[in-house]
This record gives structure tokens, C-alpha cells and sequence, in this order.
């Protein structure tokens, strides 16, 4: 039997979208209601990799929490509001890879010398607004970017404390890209389908090219994708090229 999430659900949390989807598009994936061996072995495996993960967090936030406070002001964590599994909003944590301030770059001129670059990507975000699309701020080099940040980044060591949203059971290692909820005020209706499962760290996007893909309709594909595929397998698989893709840094930034 099919089910599929009311949007009076979707307002339990006082951080929910805005917009309810439509009910047929936002359909509970059977791995969560219907839980087998192999979903089992997922959450498994999420909790022992999320463990492992904040382990080496552990060992290195002192050093890394330094050079992000010497390198700019502001905090060390950047958190923001993600839309999770089937529209369930929860506070997404990373190490702050930008300059104070980086989400109003759209409203403001940025805080870096390349005002240019940052111009650019202002009237990026109007134009995709004004035609109705999520806007992708991953566009060439981000002059919002600190140093630090971009060492962070290119060794993805800006995701690690993610691992307590996997603990959490917010994220899973492996799943969909956690979308904006900027993005999801503007998706069309296939575009609900991305929240089917859980988002991950890592997933099609991350191992197909990561900031290189700009292209929204590509993220989307690659996310339905996975859905496709899933299977306990698959996501070993993609926790491996993740590695892989890590240690050759590709995609990143």
C-alpha cells in the first residue's frame, strides 16, 4: 500500500516549508515506514559511521577551530535549516567556510576584494529567482570563501560535524543533497520527490563532479537516481568513490 505525507504534517515544526507540496508527489519512501533487513543495515551502518566520524571530529575541531577564528570573525560552526525526509526541517552544522554574513551576499555587496565576482552572482540569484528557479550559489570560484574555508572544503573536512545530524537520524551517509529551504519554496512538482529519503553527506552528487555541478535539474536527476538504485550495496559503493573523490579532491569547491 502506497502512503503519502498530509501537508498538515509537514507544519508540526515551527522551521517547516512554507509551501506544502502536493500530496502525490511527496510519497514516504518504503524504507521507512517498512523497514527490512537491508534498511536496517543502513542505519547500522549510518550509526557506526556517524560514531567513527565524530571520533576523528574529536581529534581534529581544536586545531581547526583555531585557524577559522584566526583567519576571519564569527563563529566556528556554520548552521543553517535544510528540508529533510518528507519536508522535516531540521538545523544542518558544518565548520564555517565563509565570511560572516555570506547569506545576505545576495541583498548586500560582499565582504571580500572580488565585489565584482560577487555582483555577478547577485544578479545570477535575481535572474534565477525572477524565472521561478532555486538559485545555486556554486557557481565558478565563490568569493564569499575564506582560506580556511577552502582548505576545509577541498578536503571536505567542513562536512565532518554532519555526522551528529546522521546521528541524530536527520541525515544518513549516503542519500539525497539536503536542499534550502530558499530552494524548496521554488521547486516545481518533481522536485518533491528529492525528499523521498533522507539527505546524506555524501550521495550521486558528491561522487559525480560535487561543485562542478551546477545545474539544478542535474542535482535533481542524480538524487531520483539514487533513489532508484538504492540498495544497501549501492550506498558502500558510493561511501567508497567518496573517498575516492575526497583523496583526489574531486568536484571540490
Amino acid at each position: 500500500m502506497t502512503r503519502y505525507a498530509s501537508p498538515d504534517s509537514l507544519q508540526d515544526s515551527p522551521c517547516s516549508v512554507s509551501i506544502a507540496p502536493p500530496l502525490p508527489l511527496l510519497q514516504a519512501h518504503p524504507q521507512l515506514p517498512h523497514p527490512s533487513v537491508g534498511h536496517w543495515f543502513k542505519r547500522s551502518l549510518d550509526i557506526v559511521g556517524s560514531l567513527i566520524g565524530l571520533s576523528i571530529l574529536a581529534i581534529i575541531f581544536v586545531p581547526v577551530a583555531i585557524a577559522i577564528r584566526l583567519d576571519s570573525p564569527g563563529p566556528v560552526f556554520y548552521t543553517q535549516q535544510r528540508c529533510g525526509l518528507l519536508g522535516r526541517c531540521f538545523t544542518i552544522y558544518k565548520f564555517r567556510t565563509m565570511v560572516q554574513g555570506a547569506d545576505r551576499l545576495g541583498d548586500q555587496p560582499a565582504p571580500t576584494p572580488v565585489d565584482d565576482q560577487a555582483k555577478d552572482k547577485a544578479k545570477d540569484k535575481a535572474n534565477d529567482e525572477a524565472k521561478g528557479k532555486p538559485f545555486n550559489f556554486k557557481r565558478g570560484r565563490d568569493p564569499r570563501v575564506t582560506r580556511v574555508g577552502w582548505f576545509l572544503r577541498k578536503t571536505s573536512l567542513d562536512e565532518f560535524p554532519q555526522f551528529l545530524n546522521v546521528l541524530r537520524g536527520e541525515m544518513s551517509l549516503v542519500g539525497t543533497r539536503p536542499p534550502t529551504l530558499d530552494e524548496v519554496e521554488h521547486y516545481a512538482d518533481h522536485h518533491w520527490l528529492r525528499l523521498n529519503v533522507k539527505p546524506g553527506i555524501t550521495g550521486e552528487w558528491q561522487v559525480n563532479g560535487r561543485s562542478k555541478i551546477d545545474d539544478f535539474e542535474e542535482i535533481v536527476k542524480l538524487d531520483l537516481r539514487y533513489q532508484a538504485l538504492w540498495h544497501p550495496l549501492y550506498d558502500l559503493s558510493l561511501i567508497l568513490r567518496t573517498i575516492r573523490a575526497v583523496v583526489f579532491g574531486v568536484g571540490a569547491m
